[in-house]
């Protein structure tokens, strides 16, 4: 199950992650995001042990999402070591999310 990420856990639980993780910026008015959402848990489960898959709701985090200059949702940021190595912006298909995903275990 995707871990509840928020603008107070995001650096210990995505920054000094030393697996990588996947975090979907969503909101819950978000239609798209209500559509990518069961994606995300699938991804979740199958990624269990070799990354961290969150997610962060855009309307009570804004803390974050501000510093990632997220303005469209959803958006899912991949980070390997702190860092934002892969972006994907609005309903993507969940092999096209582990295959990005897996390019960074």
């Amino acid at each position: 199950m995707a871990l509840e990420i928020t603008d107070s856990s995001f650096q210990e639980t995505v920054l000094k992650s030393d697996k990588p993780v996947l975090v979907d910026f969503w909101a819950v008015w978000c239609g798209p995001c209500r559509t990518l959402g069961p994606i995300i848990e699938e991804v979740a489960t199958d990624f269990e042990g070799k990354a961290v898959v969150g997610k962060v709701d855009v309307d009570n985090n804004q803390e974050i999402s501000m510093q990632y200059g997220i303005r469209n949702i959803p958006t899912v940021l991949i980070f390997k070591n702190g860092v934002v190595v892969d972006k994907l912006v609005g309903v993507t298909p969940k092999e096209v999310i582990a295959e990005k995903l897996s390019a960074h275990l």
